[in-house]
């Protein structure tokens, strides 16, 4: 089933387009990439899936009983969110703030949701810490377990191992690949890590000057993906 397609599709701001006429739809259970070069309109893609600006032309059309808001989103890190001054506890409760309406605390439920998330990121020991006392790793997986409180059967990641050191990069994939095969849940990602992208996905969506969407094989056969590939220092025969 899908949950997410979208028909002629035309991204871009102030009226001036850079992407145009994207078809793709994304299922359950995906494990979806976007690859492609710096500048190519990736983030401004998941943006404009989130309706964090709206498109130009062309449509988005959310599954039965999907909406924005049942989607967990992990931006790229900046300055703030590195040296945020809140406990991990109250940093991944946060994500649940769309689940609340008009009601100013968490419930027991909510809170349950936010341990559980703690639990499957491995980061319950760091409840009580301050998070800009954490590693780069450990603020990543207190992101992703806010992430997850936000996530009903989607997860957005823009960029998730940027700036993670090999060990930890390895670590984050793992949790990440863990969600989608044991929590089916469906995974969007955008990756410069090409090697990576043909390993996990089942999907990817190739956007430049030409763009290309396809299941893994279909990608790694295409004349684009052969040469992407190989400039990017990744491999043909995953």
């Amino acid at each position: 089933m899908a949950l997410i397609t979208c028909q002629n599709l035309t991204l871009g701001y102030d009226g001036k387009a850079i992407l145009q006429n994207l078809n793709f739809s994304v299922n359950e259970g995906d494990y979806f990439c976007i690859v492609g070069e710096n500048g190519s309109g990736k983030s401004t893609l998941l943006k404009t899936l989130l309706r964090l600006q709206a498109p130009i032309s062309g449509s988005i059309l959310m599954g039965e009983g999907l909406n924005p808001n049942d989607i967990g989103y992990l931006p790229q890190q900046t300055f703030v969110q590195r040296d945020f001054p809140a406990s991990v506890r109250e940093i991944v409760l946060s994500g649940c703030q769309g689940r609340c309406g008009l009601r100013p605390f968490y419930n027991k439920e909510e809170k349950e949701l936010a341990k559980k998330a703690m639990e499957k990121m491995r980061i319950e020991s760091l409840a009580e810490r301050c998070y800009r006392e954490l590693s780069g790793g450990q603020k990543q997986r207190v992101l992703l377990a806010r992430a997850l409180c936000a996530a009903r059967k989607i997860l957005l990641l823009d960029e998730p191992v940027s700036g993670l050191d090999p060990k930890v990069t390895a670590e984050m994939y793992d949790l990440i690949e863990e969600l989608n095969q044991k929590d089916e849940m469906a995974i969007i990602m955008i990756s410069h890590d090409i090697a990576a992208a043909v390993k996990y996905a089942n999907r990817i969506l190739h956007i430049g000057e030409t763009v290309f969407f396809g299941t893994k094989q279909e990608y790694l056969q295409s004349e684009m993906g052969k040469n992407f590939a190989m400039l990017a220092g990744g491999t043909k025969n995953e």
